[in-house]
């Protein structure tokens, strides 16, 4: 199954390999606005899995000098939206019903951020209408551990006509 967006993923994935993350970047900022605010980058993205990162910058710095709290949740978001969103049929429209983010201690430089959806998960999404499903996030930063541990609820619904 492929949906507009995946269609355009394929299609970048044939760009040479140096310039797929700026084209991938590109794509998403301009389609989600408010991630390009913060200078996500997105490294790799496929039907199951999705990798992208966030610079630790002045921009998203929180009073510490650490990736303020809500750039990280939105780095959650994004990776695990995109890998879900990779999924979902052009006639339904992705929706987050949820996020659990649990902090567990300061982050330490840039963070990496990778989703995947599994394939019983993929089958859902095409054989049911509607319904939603937990994807986790693995978030590490330059230390290499988990500073934040996230699970996000996503669900489908058919676009209104």
């Amino acid at each position: 199954m492929s949906n507009r967006f995946s269609r355009f993923i394929n299609k970048v994935n044939y760009a040479p390999k140096k310039l797929r993350p700026f084209l991938l970047t590109k794509f998403f900022c301009s389609t989600v606005k408010f991630a390009g605010t913060t200078g996500i980058k997105i490294k790799f993205v496929s039907h199951e899995q999705v990798e992208i990162s966030l610079a630790n910058k002045k921009k998203v710095q929180n009073h510490i000098g650490g990736i303020h709290a809500v750039a990280a949740a939105l780095l959650a978001e994004s990776a695990t939206g995109i890998v879900f969103g990779m999924n979902v049929p052009d006639d339904s429209v992705p929706l987050l019903k949820s996020m659990k983010i649990e902090y567990q201690r300061r982050m330490k430089g840039s963070l990496t951020a990778v989703a995947k959806i599994t394939e019983t998960q993929r089958q859902a999404i095409l054989q049911q209408e509607k319904g939603d499903m937990l994807i986790a996030v693995e978030i590490t930063d330059e230390s290499n551990e988990q500073p934040i541990v996230c699970l996000m609820d996503w669900a489908w619904v058919k676009k209104r006509r």
